[in-house]
């Protein structure tokens, strides 16, 4: 998450060149992707878990 602020500042900030910016948002498809397989199986293990529960 405080890699993607901080990218999101950068871009905000204007003072990034076009090759900057492009790597900038680069990065940041790659994190947000990272982000939700993280988030993705979270939800799968809560899932597991809860079925575990209800048995």
């Amino acid at each position: 998450m405080k890699q993607l602020e901080e990218i999101s500042r950068n871009i905000s900030s204007g003072e990034l060149d076009v090759d900057q910016l492009a790597s900038k948002l680069k990065q940041a498809k790659e994190l947000v992707e990272f982000c939700k397989q993280k988030l993705q199986a979270v939800e799968a293990d809560v899932n597991q878990i809860l079925s575990a529960d209800q048995q």
